[in-house]
């Protein structure tokens, strides 16, 4: 346990570096959730949001629950406990401390009026928001898990991605404003000396609303 109370853990560096740590991993390799049924599962996340169903085998801690793996694009794992039985329930999940609020998706911006069309058609709802430094939508799954589906207002370099955030946090308190915005990341990538390239989106809303 750490030492640090939470005033010092706001005090915390905003840095790309990596830091002192006891541990030190090297990336994420897979994230795991709960799902009900192996069908509905595919459903969502292979049919609807297009994620590469990889590998299916059994849950090597319990036997009787299917474990899914699928490719979320780009290389990295999203899996899935899953059971024969259990009923799916699109009701609005309410995360228990210790949960997983989302999970975000990236998709190409050019394709947001495609997207869009994808969920309405498959009869998914959706909000839409500018969140400063990329654009959202949200839906939820087939169980009521939250689903956002994220993309940048300008490209980033997958390899430089920390060290930009980080650059745009430090503009973003430079000038006192209370969230990153476009121009705190278009400034980061000038100063970096990488490519300015801005996505075409739409004017929308930046706040929070239920779906």
């Amino acid at each position: 346990m750490s030492n640090q109370t939470p005033a010092d853990q706001l005090d915390a560096p905003i840095t790309a570096e990596n830091p002192e740590s006891a541990v030190g991993v090297t990336g994420v390799d897979h994230v795991t959730l709960v799902g009900s049924n192996a069908e509905d599962t595919i459903e969502f996340y292979r049919d609807i949001l297009g994620l590469s169903l990889v590998l299916k085998q059994p849950n090597l801690d319990a036997p009787n629950v299917t474990h899914l793996f699928f490719d979320a694009g780009d290389g990295r794992i999203i899996t899935f406990f899953v059971e024969d039985g259990r009923q799916s329930n699109r009701s609005p999940q309410r995360t228990p401390l210790g949960g997983v609020h989302h999970i975000s998706f990236s998709f190409d911006p050019e394709r947001l009026e495609e997207v869009k069309q994808g969920l309405r058609h498959n009869g998914y709802r959706f909000n839409e928001f500018n969140r400063g430094i990329f654009y959202s939508l949200y839906t939820t799954d087939h169980n009521g898990f939250v689903i956002e589906l994220s993309t940048d207002k300008y490209e980033i370099p997958d390899d430089r991605r920390g060290e930009v955030l980080a650059l745009a946090h430090q503009k973003r308190v430079a000038d006192g404003s209370e969230y990153a915005k476009g121009e705190h990341l278009k400034a980061a990538l000038e100063e970096l000396g990488l490519p300015i390239e801005a996505a075409t989106l739409p004017e929308t809303a930046s706040g929070a609303g239920g779906l």
